[in-house]
């Protein structure tokens, strides 16, 4: 087994950018890890930097397997992604599969769930787009879900702690010919994150550099959303309907699988919509234009590309942002879906909330939009 803390590699773009030692961030100084095998693409020259001065989940994770190649700028924003849902679950394990800074699936633990069963719910809900992704997990890797994962291609595996006996299959290279680059890594304490509005953010602002250069330099995107309580029953107003309130009422356990999709759609890509069942995702909608484009889209992903147990009927969806028109509760509950919660601010909410009490769907605001851009 090779254990070391992320040091600098050999494993590098060919052009290596100029990249100090120290860095600076608006008063936040910053140690380079690495230089990275790359950033984006493989002609993009890039370096790793953790904040001086205190614990990094990240910044500090130990490599216990490496590949043939160091740590991509994609392997290191998949990894944060995925462990940016984890974090949310301390009380039960969680696994997600991060691709392309999306995830193509993620799930919690239910009753009577191990964890081989909650990284075959990440994985399954979209299997296709889970090669050669990320697999985190917020509870220690054992060899059951060691061997799952080795049987399919994936780039990366972190999680705060790993048995003997899972590494051990991770270093079968042998019997795992396919997954012999696998590179494993150990990840700091999740509790150390922020996660809710009102946590304390100091180091954690996020900062995006425009085309010229320019900096924007904002807080980190947390949520309101404590839990299942913190979804209120839809309303809305308009002169022509009055006052609409929502008729239909979620389950509890439809309730925590709508917590389960909200926290994973803090980190997928806006327009953004997560559909659950069970604690496992079903299908991600991401990246669309309109609202109802990525409803369409996560619907489409559950009939083609969803490879697990559950049938979409009585599941719930999360979307990052309000509904404009009725039509995404539409598309939604015609697939099955029967519990919805979005953030309120349309001035068709009335005439959604009308709508969603026709087709049976019971209908939750949320206190907050969540859009991410990243």
């Amino acid at each position: 087994m090779i254990e070391k803390n992320i040091s600098r590699s050999t494993y590098l773009s060919k052009n290596v950018g100029d990249f100090p030692e120290t860095a600076g961030v608006f008063g936040n100084a910053y140690i380079k890890v690495d230089d990275l095998r790359y950033g984006t693409n493989p002609h993009q020259t890039a370096a790793f930097y953790r904040p001086a001065g205190r614990p990094a989940a990240i910044g500090q994770m130990t490599v216990l397997k490496t590949g043939k190649g160091g740590l991509s700028q994609t392997n290191l924003e998949d990894i944060s992604y995925a462990l940016n849902i984890c974090k949310f679950f301390d009380d039960r394990a969680c696994v997600a599969c991060m691709k392309h800074v999306n995830p193509s699936g993620a799930a919690v633990e239910v009753s009577g769930d191990r964890l081989v069963d909650v990284y075959r719910k990440a994985r399954d809900c979209d299997p296709r787009a889970a090669f050669g992704c990320v697999v985190a997990s917020n509870v220690a890797m054992d060899a059951e879900t060691a061997r799952e994962i080795m049987s399919t291609f994936v780039e990366c595996v972190v999680a705060p702690e790993f048995e003997p006996e899972a590494l051990v299959v991770f270093n079968d290279s042998a019997t795992y010919k396919r997954n012999r680059h696998i590179r494993i890594l150990k990840c700091g304490d999740l509790a150390a994150l922020p996660k809710y509005a009102g946590d304390d953010v100091t180091g954690f602002r996020t900062v995006k550099v425009l085309a010229d250069g320019s900096l924007v330099v904002a807080d980190p995107l947390l949520s309101h959303v404590r839990g299942p309580g913190d979804f209120t029953p839809a309303s809305g107003t308009n002169k022509r309907r009055g006052e609409v309130r929502a008729a239909v009422t979620a389950t509890p356990a439809q309730l925590l699988d709508l917590s389960v999709a909200w926290y994973i759609n803090l980190n997928v890509r806006s327009n953004g919509v997560v559909i659950v069942k069970n604690g496992g995702a079903l299908a991600v909608g991401t990246g669309e234009q309109d609202r109802v484009g990525a409803v369409e889209q996560a619907v489409w992903k559950y009939q083609n590309k969803y490879q697990g147990p559950e049938t979409i009927e009585g599941a719930v969806m999360a979307s990052d942002g309000f509904f404009p028109f009725p039509d995404a509760v539409e598309v939604a509950a015609a697939a099955g879906v029967k519990v919805v919660v979005a953030p309120a601010g349309s001035i068709s909410d009335a005439d959604v909330v009308a709508r969603a009490n026709e087709l049976g769907v019971a209908l939750y605001h949320a206190p907050e939009r969540i859009f991410s851009h990243h």
